[in-house]
């Protein structure tokens, strides 16, 4: 809501829906679950006392310190929200957003597959009326099968909640394939709700729940009856604690990330051809961040699906994103007793969705077809990822990019600048040399160089002269290309002629083969 009533008024991005992403649902878990268990390890010993002389068990007390670290944890995460927000807030005052440039290509498809596969597996287990394992990611991928065979003792599937949660999957799944124009205006999720909502009743979820001392459906605030319940406010405390850091920068940097790689994309597919200024989008989502987590709110993004559904719709302007939001609260006010009807397993469903398509096998053949080297990447980042956190991962995957670019004999030197020599020519034509090596981590001074000369100009790259291009380099010339074409200009890379690629994709990193060609003049 924030994102459209606040983003709205201040970025350019005509075409981009502000709002929560499945990117981030990961990090707002680990977030809330980290900073609760720091905030709150263990309930105080006279809380103890009077539920054992209630007669409650030890796995009562288990729940009931869970309980109370999630509602800490929240706190806790919103105050890194916060923090977080005023993060893309000075990213965007100081034109930091094409920092975003200089990112990976792999690693980053390697973080959104890990994010994927975290959502499946945790969702999966509400899904079958369940609740996840702690621990690392991976423990709940490698102790699923248990679960769902029902061979954990006290953790067994409720056939009534499994069945929900499989007949909003069906649909899903099925809604992926429609391929009538008029149909597939229809959002799947809503259809979810038109069909799980009246089975829950049928099969008195809710009474069922309350028999198990478990909860089926989700948790609405009633914002109407008890707007006090609406709001949490920050707690600012843990900030600057371990896991606090962490998940400022997680949240800061994935979370603009992703909202600029989602803004580019809408770009490319917006029929007007404007063009989202990276900068003004990222204050933008930081101003809007800032004052939603101060209200107790969710961070957002520039969110790649609605967005695309927005273009289908007939949006023009960056009032859809506004009139969007306003609906949301309309609905969230007044229909608070319909959305508290939503069996959670039929959200399950829709995450669990969400995260294999995240995670589609097509990504990693994909991946493969890069190159080797590219697989080696997404491999390493996913399973260090799932091993430890996002942010290792992320990080692994960036230093084992490094090292293999070490082994293609990339210069040391080049990670600290590639040398670019921009030569004027005649009729508005430039040519523009590269020297030592482009990759990934040098990427930015060659695009400055680029957009000083503008997209109007006739340019053409000399590359003849380095030891190394990188995937990266090579699927951002691509792009660059298009976006020549459509300013104007012209964009022509010349001198890889003599270089190996790493495999037969046309977009593979190539290696020099020693021997130079003539580059002709543009």
């Amino acid at each position: 809501m924030a994102g459209g009533l606040i983003c709205s008024f201040i970025s350019n991005s005509q075409m981009t829906i502000k709002g929560p992403a499945a990117g981030l649902i990961v990090i707002v878990l680990g977030a809330v679950t980290d900073l609760g268990e720091l905030a709150l390890p263990q309930l105080p010993e006279a809380t103890v006392a009077k539920m054992k002389e209630e007669g409650k068990s030890d796995e009562d007390v288990k729940k009931a310190l869970k309980a109370e670290q999630i509602k800490a944890g929240y706190t806790h995460a919103i105050g890194v929200g916060v923090a977080a927000g005023v993060v893309q807030i000075l990213f965007g005052v100081f034109r930091l957003g094409t920092l975003a440039e200089i990112c990976p290509m792999t690693p980053v498809h390697a973080l959104l597959a890990s994010i994927g596969i975290i959502i499946f597996f945790k969702q999966a287990y509400p899904l079958l009326g369940l609740s996840a394992p702690g621990g690392e990611a991976i423990q709940s991928v490698i102790q699923f099968p248990e679960y769902a065979l029902g061979m954990v003792e006290g953790a067994k599937p409720v056939p009534q909640v499994a069945a929900i949660g499989f007949v909003g999957l069906i649909i899903m799944i099925a809604f992926s394939f429609v391929t009538h124009k008029t149909i597939k205006k229809i959002p799947a999720q809503l259809v979810v709700l038109v069909v799980t909502i009246p089975l829950a009743l049928a099969l008195n979820l809710k009474g069922l729940g309350a028999g198990l001392n478990l909860n089926f459906l989700i948790t609405v605030p009633n914002v109407t009856a008890e707007p006090q319940t609406a709001f949490f406010f920050p707690d600012f405390s843990l900030i600057l604690s371990g896991p606090g850091i962490k998940y400022v920068v997680l949240f800061s940097l994935i979370g603009s990330l992703e909202s600029i790689v989602s803004a580019k994309a809408v770009d490319t597919i917006d029929p007007y051809k404007r063009k989202t200024n990276l900068n003004r989008d990222t204050l933008a989502v930081g101003i809007a961040n800032t004052a939603v987590a101060f209200l107790g709110g969710l961070p957002m993004i520039s969110e790649i699906v609605r967005s695309k559904a927005n273009i289908d719709n007939g949006a023009r302007t960056s009032f859809a994103n506004f009139f969007h939001a306003c609906f949301l609260l309309l609905a969230a006010v007044f229909l608070s007793g319909v959305l508290a009807l939503i069996p959670a397993a039929a959200l399950a469903a829709m995450l669990v969705f969400t995260g294999f398509r995240l995670a589609h096998p097509r990504e990693f053949v994909k991946t493969y077809k890069i190159g080797i080297d590219q697989i080696i990447v997404f491999l390493v980042t996913i399973g260090v990822i799932l091993a430890t956190d996002l942010l290792i991962g992320f990080f692994a995957g960036i230093a084992m990019e490094l090292i293999i670019h070490l082994v293609n004999r990339m210069p040391i030197g080049a990670l600290f600048g590639p040398g670019v020599e921009v030569t004027e020519l005649a009729g508005n034509q430039y040519k523009v040399s590269v020297q030592k090596a482009a990759v990934f981590a040098n990427w930015l001074p060659i695009k400055k160089a680029l957009d000083r000369i503008g997209y109007a100009a006739n340019v053409m790259i000399d590359l003849s002269n380095l030891k190394l291009v990188d995937h990266t380099v090579m699927d951002k010339l691509h792009e660059l290309e298009a976006e020549y074409h459509a300013g104007g200009g012209h964009l022509t890379v010349e001198g890889l002629e003599s270089f190996r690629p790493l495999s037969k994709h046309p977009l593979a990193a190539r290696k020099s083969s020693g021997v130079k060609t003539m580059t002709p003049s543009p």
